[in-house]
């Protein structure tokens, strides 16, 4: 990226950074709300419907780590913008689909674009805010897209399939798609890769992505000997990168204990998190009787929380408090919230919204300073894998959630056959919350071992953690930063 940027060409390529982001991110639960519409137009079987999303999540999941290290390669703005264009190309396709395998082939191909694009774009905001405090706001922003965007897109898949046709919830990405590709070309300045010459480990990229998409399809269709497989893969995959010359993922990532426990946590928290919100649609169908729209309206209150938290005060608690025991904080408000829910009855204004207002509190705390940690300490030459990585890691926790929740639910209703179905079905829900709460306090549990304390933030930074790598500043800040990192390193 260009060293200095005018203040207000930086905001703007954030926001068009942050819009493409955003758009990835509804695109894996706008259409969920369509498949039945889907299922009665183009006439798939049950278990077929399940690979409109499926065929997303495999190709999305498996190629965000190999995305992230082209973006290194050949340059993340570059990688980027391929991606925002063959995902809104997938797009049209999906939407104009009138045949279940087309379908089912612009959702994998819309995966892949949305990987491409969606890997790179952290590491980018890190190069193009290398002070603390600006780069803690940004990271605020990006996170707010990630966090709140299942939840609008449920919004949005509910009020396109009511008001127009499921070849909406594909065709809204047009305009969006189109309008960041223009924007992006202008406002987001070019930066320049380190080159295929680097190397580019093919052997280790195979490995990883076959490993992380059998992964993704074993556990969201329950099919263990693919399991199996995929963990030999990522055995393997690791035996590689030790040997390897030019590893797609260079191991001494992960002595950055920042790092490590960044992607240790993010599992977890997504597990419980995007697991609850599987979980909470499900409940508010089928035992508060709310059609898609409405239960679309009713997770609003959770992007609106999330929003106030972490654009308006994340980063101010993270400079204040150090970015580590925000997230501990924020992560423990989520498990109350998750725990309230254990007890819910059936009313949604009594029951269900307090849990969820508390819940989008201490996740728009929590998110950004997570973020943040995962890529402090990050050299600038690995920004675009560590920012795959983290996006990875992310995919991994929303399939294990996902599956080990909506199993809990299912026994735990099946087991209870002389109740009332709807009594049943919201046991097995409120069970499925304890275990969501079991995520997160696992969570917390590895984020206060691994992740260091650090020291109080250095009143000329404004933030608890001044990186090791000044991505993309001067020669005279990097300076400066050199002459502080003895007293910021603290691991």
């Amino acid at each position: 990226m260009a060293e200095n940027h005018p203040t207000r060409s930086r905001g703007l390529a954030l926001a068009v950074l942050c819009a493409a982001s955003l758009m990835v991110v509804l695109d894996s639960s706008i259409v969920a709300v369509a498949l039945p519409a889907i299922q009665a137009d183009l006439g798939f079987t049950p278990a077929g419907l399940a690979w409109v999303v499926t065929a997303y999540l495999v190709a999305f999941g498996g190629l965000l780590l190999i995305s992230g290290r082209l973006g290194d390669l050949l340059g993340r703005r570059r990688v980027f913008l391929g991606g925002l264009g063959l995902f809104t190309f997938a797009s049209l396709v999906a939407g104009l689909s009138a045949d279940a395998g087309v379908l089912v082939v612009s959702r994998f191909v819309q995966g892949v674009g949305g990987a491409l694009a969606s890997a790179v774009v952290l590491g980018m905001i890190v190069t193009m805010y290398p002070e603390p405090r600006g780069r803690a706001r940004a990271i605020g922003v990006y996170s707010f897209t990630q966090a709140a965007g299942a939840s609008i897109g449920l919004i949005a898949g509910g009020a396109l399939t009511q008001a127009l046709n499921w070849h909406w919830t594909f065709y809204v990405n047009l305009p969006i798609g189109v309008v960041a590709l223009v924007l992006a070309v202008r406002v987001v300045s070019p930066d320049r890769g380190t080159g295929l010459r680097a190397g580019l480990d093919v052997l280790g990229a195979v490995l990883v992505t076959a490993a992380v998409m059998l992964g993704v399809y074993a556990v969201s269709s329950a099919v263990w000997a693919a399991l199996a497989a995929a963990v030999g893969l990522l055995a393997a995959f690791v035996v590689r990168q030790a040997k390897a010359r030019t590893p797609l993922l260079p191991l001494r990532l992960f002595r950055i204990r920042a790092v490590t426990g960044a992607n240790l946590v993010m599992v977890l928290m997504v597990a419980g998190m995007l697991g609850f919100q599987f979980v909470t649609a499900l409940y508010l169908q089928q035992v508060l009787g709310l059609d898609a729209l409405r239960t679309g309206v009713a997770f609003l209150p959770v992007p609106v929380v999330i929003a106030v938290a972490s654009l308006g005060f994340a980063d101010k608690l993270s400079a204040r408090f150090g970015p580590r025991t925000v997230l501990l904080s924020g992560l423990g408000l989520v498990i109350v919230g998750l725990l309230l829910l254990t007890q819910v009855g059936d009313d949604y204004f009594t029951g269900v919204l307090p849990p969820l207002l508390v819940m989008g509190l201490g996740a728009g705390a929590a998110i950004p300073a997570l973020m943040g940690l995962a890529m402090s300490d990050v050299p600038a030459e690995d920004a675009g894998v560590a920012s795959g990585l983290i996006n990875t890691t992310q995919q991994v926790g929303a399939a294990i959630g996902t599956a080990v929740l909506a199993s809990v639910a299912a026994s735990r209703t099946a087991s209870l056959s002389g109740v009332d179905h709807r009594e049943a079905l919201a046991a097995g829900f409120r069970l499925a919350y304890g275990v969501s709460a079991g995520f997160l306090i696992v969570a917390v549990a590895l984020g206060g071992l691994v992740l260091a304390r650090r020291k109080r933030p250095n009143a000329a930074f404004g933030a608890s953690d001044a990186p090791k790598a000044a991505f993309g500043a001067s020669d005279a800040t990097k300076a400066a930063l050199g002459r502080l990192e003895p007293e910021c390193q603290a691991r």
